[in-house]
């Protein structure tokens, strides 16, 4: 997962605690601004501009996994640009993998973020998605139930595999 403002680490960690999954947090090298004008100026355009930022090292090897949980902040209808680069970096080892995606977002664009990674990495649809609207923000009993709700198709899935 990819957290500018925590809201989708908040999600990522209830997710991995409820799975039993592992946890790997995507970060640029720079960091983007996270407050006022500048953050969505900056966030915006880069991600208007399909830029791919510079990742700082991360450890992930998908041959390890048969499902991958996908997590990220929406700009401007798109996936945040450091999900863009983990995904160009690694679409070619998530063939034949589960994909499950969950967006966090301030108002929408979630499904057409879910659409551009669904074509950056060659697939028709995920097996699972949900999105969540600022969740550290707007705590509600919702979103444990929409937590809930994916874990248990992530788990029944996975199951299905084994």
């Amino acid at each position: 997962y990819y957290s500018m403002l925590g809201n989708s680490e908040m999600i990522a960690e209830k997710m991995a605690l409820k799975l039993g999954a592992d946890v790997i947090r995507i970060e640029p090298d720079k960091a983007y601004p996270d407050k006022g004008a500048k953050k969505f100026l900056w966030g915006g355009k880069s991600a208007v501009m399909g830029e791919r930022p510079v990742l700082k090292p991360y450890e992930f090897d998908p041959d390890k996994y048969d499902s991958i949980i996908i997590g990220f902040p929406v700009w401007a209808s798109r996936p945040a640009p450091p999900i863009c680069t983990f995904l160009s970096d690694q679409k070619d080892k998530m063939s034949g993998k589960k994909i499950f995606v969950f967006a966090c977002e301030s108002g929408n664009g979630a499904e057409k973020a879910f659409d551009r990674i669904k074509k950056m990495i060659g697939i028709e649809k995920f097996t699972g998605e949900m999105i969540f609207i600022d969740p550290k923000t707007r705590v509600n009993a919702d979103n444990d139930r929409k937590i809930d709700l994916f874990c248990k198709i992530a788990h029944h899935e996975t199951s299905r595999m084994e």
